[in-house]
């Protein structure tokens, strides 16, 4: 389908990653800002670093005619996104602003949650299992992908999984694949941890079925927001909270 014709369809806000596919995010913005007739769409762009002086001088230049934020870090995307939809709180039934509420409870949705790190670094699953923790959150732990998938088959109430690239046996694409591939994780969020950060690592990441993508070594308060960001997503996606019905 057509981008552009997909995007006039009703849609109340645009999150994009202007990373996408060796940052075409860049391009799909000219196209919208200059089929200005339909594209007034709301955008909240979100890359995980500085933009670049070309980067900034194409927002200012679509802010003219789009309703457009940039944002830099999941903490703030989660909150943007909260706050946009909270404008449009008021044409909400009382049970989706009920959801939309429980957003802002930020330790509730995250307390209890079961996390799978799948790493054969000890210190580095020491150093996200102790920080996951410390968020009341529950960790188990595997060394490579196949003992990964098998521990995914016993604790099926995982709630996010953070999977290392480089390991023995079964690499993290593989183990991503693997998982993709059964119907019943297809929304489970996965977040993939590498050492390389070369160029082509997040497209491949995502191709393999990552949800993010962080590189090594991994800020441990990153990897919280990220897990709290693809959390929250799924949350209100698996609650159905379409805005668009009144």
């Amino acid at each position: 389908m057509n981008i552009m014709k997909f995007l006039r369809n009703s849609f109340d806000c645009i999150i994009l990653d202007i990373d996408i596919e060796q940052g075409s995010g860049s391009d799909l913005l000219e196209m919208m800002n200059q089929d200005r007739t339909h594209c007034q769409i709301p955008i909240i762009v979100y890359a995980n670093r500085n933009l670049t002086t070309e980067e900034e001088t194409l927002l200012m230049r679509c802010s003219d005619s789009i309703p457009i934020k940039s944002v830099s870090s999941p903490e703030r995307l989660l909150d943007e996104t909260t706050l946009f939809l909270h404008q449009i709180e008021a044409k909400l039934p009382d049970n989706k602003r009920d959801m939309l509420h429980m957003v802002h409870d930020k330790e509730a949705i995250l307390k209890n949650k079961k996390v799978l790190i799948v790493d054969d670094d000890v210190r580095n699953v020491f150093a996200l299992a102790t920080v996951l923790e410390e968020n009341n959150m529950e960790t188990i732990c595997a060394v490579n992908g196949q003992e990964g998938l098998k521990l995914l088959e016993k604790h099926q109430d995982t709630a996010i999984v953070l999977m290392d690239i480089m390991m023995p046996e079964m690499d993290g694409y593989e183990a991503m694949q693997a998982i993709r591939k059964q119907h019943k994780y297809h929304k489970l969020p996965i977040i993939a941890l590498t050492a390389k950060a070369m160029k082509d690592d997040k497209s491949k990441c995502i191709e393999a079925g990552a949800n993010d993508y962080l590189a090594k070594p991994v800020d441990a308060g990153l990897v919280v927001s990220v897990s709290l960001l693809c959390t929250t997503t799924l949350f209100m996606t698996t609650k159905y909270l379409n805005f668009n019905q009144a």
